[in-house]
């Protein structure tokens, strides 16, 4: 049914699509590094909009599924509602992300704890220690400054999270290139 490429025609596209992808990436990643603030203003706007789809198709598939169906009406105008004011008033949706990404913090530090202990015998459960302490810090940044810090933080994680990952392609796309050889 589904023609697959031979091996080595899949690593080398995977190769090149990395490493176009990398670029991409960190390039995106470095603005987001010098430009927090636009970085901040792209992410809840682009954020905004997949909502706004959603929230679309939502309501479509509810129109032609189901008319009565007033979970997905509701659903499909919050989504709706909840876009239009992210794209009106994107900084208060900033402050959202914000607050959103300390708790995402936080849960990670608690959880990062827990499998330190769980695993404390092996040498690697200071690793988790370490990275449960960042992760407390940032979420701690993240709820003294909140929603002020909100404005430029989003977009710094955004940047360094997109320069890392293009970096990681990019790694990734030279093993690729050099297993070809």
């Amino acid at each position: 049914m589904w023609k697959y490429p031979s091996e080595n025609n899949l690593f080398e596209k995977f190769g090149n699509y990395a490493r176009i992808t990398g670029l991409i990436f960190v390039a995106l990643g470095l603005v987001g590094i010098f430009y927090p603030v636009f970085m901040t203003l792209a992410t809840v706007t682009f954020v905004a909009w997949l909502m706004l789809l959603a929230g679309l198709i939502a309501g479509s598939f509810t129109y032609y599924s189901n008319k009565g169906d007033v979970m997905g009406w509701i659903k499909s105008f919050i989504l709706i509602i909840i876009s239009l004011f992210l794209l009106y008033y994107p900084a208060g949706g900033a402050a959202t992300v914000g607050l959103l990404l300390s708790i995402y913090f936080f849960i990670d530090g608690f959880t990062s704890v827990w499998l330190a202990l769980f695993i404390r015998p092996d040498k690697l459960w200071i690793i988790w220690i370490i990275n449960a302490i960042f992760s407390f810090i940032m979420g701690a940044i993240f709820i003294f400054g909140w929603p002020f810090t909100s404005s430029y933080l989003v977009g710094l994680l955004v940047g360094f999270s997109l320069f890392f990952d293009g970096i990681a392609l990019l790694i990734g796309s030279s093993i690729f290139t050099k297993m070809m050889r």
